[in-house]
């Protein structure tokens, strides 16, 4: 079993609705989310050429793709038409004392 240790990336009033921030974590780039006062993390990296997602359009909870218009959903990472076939990195999210705190894998 993998165990998650969270760490504190933004306070809520620096991600608005609608709004995402990027922030580098042991030598990648995550970018979280905020859809209507929910966080979500993902790496910003499509999976089908390994390019920068992040500044994709965001159409309800799917990030586009800006190249290739590949579509992912960004609560869970899964890649959701082609040309991705292979999911992107997903980080789960909490807000505590009102950061905004996302979870590392340590094992």
């Amino acid at each position: 079993m993998t165990d998650l240790e969270y760490f504190p990336v933004a306070r809520i009033e620096d991600i608005p609705n609608g709004g995402r921030i990027y922030v580098e974590f042991g030598g990648m780039i995550i970018v979280v989310f905020n859809v209507g006062g929910n966080y979500y993390a993902t790496g910003d990296v499509c999976s089908h050429d390994d390019g920068p997602i992040g500044d994709g359009e965001l159409d309800g909870y799917q990030l586009v793709c800006p190249r290739h218009g590949a579509r992912f959903d960004i609560r869970s990472g899964k890649a959701l038409t082609l040309p991705a076939v292979e999911d992107i990195p997903y980080f789960p999210t909490r807000v505590v004392d009102g950061q905004v705190e996302i979870g590392i894998s340590q094992g």
